[in-house]
């Protein structure tokens, strides 16, 4: 089979295309055939190996995983003997976190991680996206516990997790501020945004307006800027882990009043993780949220795919996606 690997640290200089052997799933595996996979912030982290703390998961000298990726969607291609979640031509998505191995033809998974089945009325380029979400529902339904009628700002909302978290913030009944470029702006209105922020023209932790919620997507800002933006028991929420912020969240969870939250999405237990998903596929089904697709690049462009994730322009989520039509169908 076909996937992108790499074997150091670095610049994208170092993916490149491989054939390598299709894997052969574990009594409790699946075996997928890989769609399409998402391009997201934590691949970028998993790629550079930065934070350096990142590599406790990641590998401390190089990728632990030489295939990286790590959200896709796809369709069972063969079970193991002990399997009894998934049958063969099951479409499904899921997350495989720091495991990563979704930039490939082929993967395997077990069948209790964190799989699903895919969404009937989503294309596997969307249910790929989908699970950026997950990051969007921990942060706005678990760490803020965000509730009907509170003012929320999503600051980088027509990124891949802001577009999902404007669409949630909407879900739980809030009001939703949206931070992002003049070109954005009706995108991330169609997604419920009450307000727009255009990013080129006002500064939002200057503008004398105060939130519930500051949900920094992008983690372009901080608490210390944010802080008198937010109300008395306001919450600021980072996806992006620095020492700046650890510290932050360490002193303001002892001092009470407003908070200050970084939060790892991937590391939390595969039980609360498929909680999340289970959730968010409910939202998907019922048509109360929608993936956003920037664009979609072949596998072989997986390093344009990247500059296009890392660009900070982004109206949605990157995607990749596989060609099957030169390899064995049946593996």
């Amino acid at each position: 089979m076909r996937a992108v690997v790499q074997d150091r640290y670095g610049s994208l200089d170092l993916l490149h295309l491989e054939e390598v052997v299709t894997p052969t799933p574990e009594d409790n595996e699946v075996l997928i055939r890989v769609r399409a996979a998402a391009v997201t912030p934590s691949d970028t982290i998993i790629r550079t190996g930065r934070p350096l703390m990142a590599r406790v998961f990641t590998g401390l000298l190089r990728p632990r995983q030489r295939i990286q990726g790590s959200e896709f969607a796809g369709e069972i291609a063969a079970v193991g003997r002990d399997v009894t979640r998934f049958k063969v031509a099951d479409e499904v998505f899921g997350v495989t976190g720091s495991a990563c191995r979704c930039f490939a033809q082929f993967m395997t998974m077990a069948e209790d991680d964190l799989l699903t089945i895919k969404p009937s009325n989503t294309t596997f380029e969307e249910a790929a996206s989908v699970c950026g979400t997950l990051a969007a529902w921990n942060f706005l339904h678990d760490k803020a516990e965000l509730q009907a009628g509170q003012n929320v700002l999503v600051n980088g909302a027509s990124g891949a997790i802001g577009t999902s978290a404007v669409q949630l913030a909407k879900h739980l009944g809030a009001q939703v501020t949206a931070v992002c470029g003049p070109s954005e702006q009706e995108l991330v209105e169609s997604l419920g945004a009450d307000e727009v922020i255009d990013d080129t023209q006002q500064d939002f932790t200057t503008n004398g307006e105060v939130y519930d919620v500051i949900f920094d997507a992008e983690s372009t800002s901080s608490y210390r800027r944010c802080r008198r933006s937010l109300a008395a028991t306001g919450v600021y929420l980072r996806t992006f882990p620095d020492p700046v912020i650890l510290a932050d969240m360490l002193w303001t969870s002892r001092v009470g009043g407003r908070r200050a939250i970084v939060s790892a999405t991937g590391l939390l237990p595969i039980a609360t993780r498929r909680t999340f998903l289970d959730e968010v596929t409910k939202l998907v089904e019922r048509k109360l949220m929608r993936s956003v697709i920037d664009r979609c690049f072949p596998l072989e462009q997986l390093a344009d795919a990247y500059r296009r994730a890392e660009s900070g322009i982004l109206r949605g989520t990157v995607v990749v996606t596989m060609d099957h039509t030169t390899i064995d169908q049946t593996p």
